[in-house]
């Protein structure tokens, strides 16, 4: 089963298969089966054609994948242009949303450790 190009693992069950889509997370996975009447332990393998075009249809009626990404990069780009705090932060390369930075924040900024050395001075040898 593909929806929007991206295939859908045919072992896992359809509620957890169907968030490989970008933009579909586990609560609006739920509500597209649900709508569709069928069952959320159902493996996509075993869905009938009539199944599949529904859940497809009702599943391409939500902002997902490209769109999505398109108005989340959009989002970030005008708050960087408006240089607004958070468009800094995302400049930046650091956390926006008003988290630590002086410890943690790890992922964000990489794993730059900018506090004291080791204790260790380098001697130099001529």
């Amino acid at each position: 089963m593909r929806i929007l190009g991206i295939s859908i693992p045919e072992e896992k069950r359809l509620e957890i298969g169907l968030t490989a889509v970008y933009g579909i997370g586990r609560s609006l996975a739920k509500k597209i089966l649900k709508e569709n009447n069928v069952d959320a332990g159902k493996k996509p393998k075993d869905l009938s054609t009539e199944e599949e075009n529904k859940i497809r249809k009702s599943a391409e009626s939500y902002k997902i994948e490209g769109d999505l990404k398109r108005e989340v990069s959009g989002n970030i780009r005008r708050l960087k242009d408006i240089k607004s705090y958070r468009g800094i932060r995302h400049l930046r390369g650091l956390p926006a949303r008003g988290q630590r930075t002086k410890t943690n924040s790890r992922t964000r900024r990489g794993n730059v450790r900018k506090t004291m050395g080791s204790g260790k001075k380098t001697v130099d040898k001529k």
